[in-house]
């Protein structure tokens, strides 16, 4: 797989159905042992809830690693629906944990999975989508006197420097979109950008710019 959608920030999203309280948090986590850890600590917040159910779809390896949990209510109530709606939504790197705080009248089965899903729904809703595409980190050197030309570069060809280190010369990792880095090779040898030198570092998934 070489991309996926993600949220940008966790947001959190309430529910009420016939007095029961749903609280959606919907987390961007990146690998399985912080979705875990961050279950952990849900469970801790709301201690006093009946239920915090959960679904998480990460990307690990290329491959998606997926998980469920009804926490206790009826069998394909909670858990499996939220799943559901994270792949109908094509979202990866992210958690979804709905808190039930029970209000005394009992849902039923359907009324779960409608409550449950409609939590997980109006977080989604809220978050502010993004698309990460398998790219590279590259680490490039140059001179002072060139810095702002080559700044005034990546950012007409989304080229997203990461940080910049100043000694001798001025040392940039910048992240960008595999199609870039043949063009950024390319202008670098037909010397249509000033680099003194262009390091490949390791490919990773990067915010594609839209």
């Amino acid at each position: 797989m070489e991309g996926f959608i993600t949220i940008e920030e966790n947001v959190e999203a309430e529910v009420v159905e016939k007095k029961s309280k749903f609280i959606a948090n919907l987390i961007y986590v990146d690998t399985v042992e912080k979705a875990e850890s961050i279950i952990k600590d849900m469970k801790k917040k709301y201690f006093d809830a009946r239920h915090n159910c959960i679904a998480y779809r990460i990307m690990e390896n290329g491959r998606i690693i997926e998980r469920s949990s009804d926490d206790g209510e009826p069998s394909g109530t909670a858990g499996a629906p939220m799943l559901t709606i994270l792949q109908k939504n094509n979202l990866s790197n992210v958690l979804v944990v709905v808190t039930r705080y029970f209000g005394g009248i009992l849902l039923g089965t359907g009324g779960l999975v409608r409550a449950y899903s409609e939590g997980t729904l109006k977080a989604i809703e809220k978050a502010t989508k993004i698309e990460k595409i398998l790219g590279e980190e590259l680490e490039v050197t140059l001179d002072y006197n060139h810095f702002e030309n080559f700044k005034y570069y990546c950012k007409n060809n989304n080229i997203y420097i990461k940080n910049s280190q100043y000694s001798e010369n001025i040392v940039c990792k910048i992240e960008l979109e595999e199609e870039k880095k043949a063009q950024l090779i390319g202008d670098f040898e037909t010397k249509k950008i000033n680099l003194k030198e262009i390091k490949e570092l390791s490919k990773k998934y990067i915010t594609k710019s839209i």
